[in-house]
């Protein structure tokens, strides 16, 4: 069964360590995004009073960068895990249990279509 392989880095500054980490095990087609955390977004909130009661995502990100990066990529079922899990916490500086490193997690995937590489399906 493949796996989906979530990490939420805390430092934006290891996302490129992680992705060259991961590239280096043969990892490829990992997506990455903006990430913000509830926890950060109260601090956000605390430290503004001009923000709406609601506020959007763009609003708590202007002035002072409070984001992560998290990184995505399903895994063949045969790919080792351990290996991916050990290279990231190097990547990230440290135990994922210390504070500010981050959080990785893997979940089962149940049903993944398209996971062969586009250079592969034949498609121009």
């Amino acid at each position: 069964m493949p796996n989906l392989v979530v990490i939420v880095m805390s430092d934006v500054s290891k996302c490129r360590d992680v992705l060259e980490a991961w590239e280096a095990l043969g990892v490829s087609g990992m997506t990455i995004v903006e990430s913000l955390g509830a926890h950060k977004a109260r601090q956000a909130r605390a430290a503004r009073d001009d923000l709406p009661l609601v506020p959007s995502l763009r609003h708590l990100l202007e002035g002072e960068e409070y984001h992560h990066r998290t990184a995505f990529v399903v895994l063949d079922d045969d790919f080792d895990l351990d290996r991916l899990i050990a290279a990231s916490e190097r990547a990230v500086g440290g135990d994922f249990n210390a504070p500010d490193t981050g959080v990785l997690f893997v979940v089962p995937v149940t049903r993944a279509l398209g996971m062969r590489p586009y250079w592969k399906r034949g498609v121009s």
